[in-house]
């Protein structure tokens, strides 16, 4: 099964990246499987350079530490890969105003009145051209990013339509539970590497001791029943799922065993403690060794050009090019 996904590296991963996509990446990888730290996706950031380059390394130790194996699965950098941006603009000649501007995660970013650049506008298109190259039939995302993948989806039926059949189409792939993690103190607001409060984002190289307090200090609610309901007890149910997600029981019956919050939270802290443990303990002995880090993001590099540069030669002889 082809698959393909990525991550930005935009600051520490955090268990709605974990659950949502990264264990999702380890469960299915295959000699198949193509997983990418999108460096390039970075820049539409206000980011400092060495901000960025230390950021893109770590990211790629996490994905490491986390179960994905160089030997069985290509990991590389986006940026490698010249063919990412290559293609991009081919895309960009086939994507509409309109349909970019009605992405989510533009629009909410705008309408902070923040300045933004012209790449993250256009970014969902680089997004589908990273999952195009490599004739992906499989992307496992998080909930937030199936517009994304959808538009993907449509680009890539418009290519065929006008061009010839160039690409294969591919579907997304949602975990059943923690498909989007919620803000610990936010409920309402997905868990963010850079808009959550403190307390609001569990990392995945967090120490024990922040774990305990982040999950001790979530917002649930006063009327002391245990039992799922996203309508009206976010910040439970939000616990619940992760919870059931680790566990991988239903949130039901995490539900059932439980008649005190604070029991929960307590069972909770070290079931995420315990699972965690393994992946920080590896990713601080990856970082120890940047020199291998660096060998092996560059052969996955190699192996990734190997694939894309056809699909991408294919794409502009198709438009003309070449």
């Amino acid at each position: 099964m082809r698959i393909f996904s990525g991550m930005q590296p935009s600051g520490d991963l955090h268990l709605g990246n974990y659950l949502g996509a990264l264990r999702q990446w380890v469960a299915s990888q295959n000699p198949d499987a193509f997983y990418c730290v999108v460096d390039l996706h970075a820049l539409t950031l206000p980011i400092e350079p060495a901000t960025l380059a230390r950021q893109r390394t770590e990211l790629f130790a996490t994905f490491l530490a986390s179960g994905l194996d160089p030997e069985v699965s290509t990991i590389f950098f986006q940026s490698d890969v010249a063919y990412h941006a290559q293609l991009n603009w081919l895309l960009e000649c086939v994507a509409s105003f309109g349909e970019l501007g009605r992405m989510t995660a533009f629009k909410e970013k705008a309408e902070r009145g923040e300045g933004y650049r012209v790449g993250l506008f256009t970014y969902p298109v680089l997004m589908a051209g990273d999952i195009l190259l490599y004739e992906t039939e499989e992307v496992p995302v998080g909930d937030d990013q199936r517009q994304h993948l959808e538009l993907c989806r449509d680009l890539a039926q418009r290519f065929n339509h006008r061009y010839g059949e160039t690409f294969r189409v591919p579907r997304a792939v949602v975990p059943p539970v923690a498909a989007r993690v919620m803000d610990l103190q936010e409920p309402t607001r997905k868990m963010s590497k850079s808009l959550s409060s403190p307390l609001g984002s569990i990392f995945i190289v967090d120490p024990p001791e922040a774990i305990a307090r982040k999950v001790a200090r979530a917002v649930t609610d006063t009327d002391g029943e245990v039992r799922p309901d996203w309508e009206h007890k976010p910040g439970l149910t939000n616990l619940l799922e992760i919870f059931a997600s680790f566990e991988g029981s239903s949130v039901e019956a995490v539900a059932e065993r439980y008649t005190r919050y604070g029991d929960l939270k307590r069972d909770l802290s070290e079931l995420v403690v315990s699972s965690l443990a393994p992946i920080r303990e590896r990713y601080a002995e990856l970082l120890a060794a940047p020199e291998h880090l660096a060998d092996l993001a560059a052969r996955g590099a190699a192996a990734a050009s190997e694939v894309a540069g056809p699909v991408y030669e294919r794409a502009a002889r198709a438009m003309g090019l070449g």
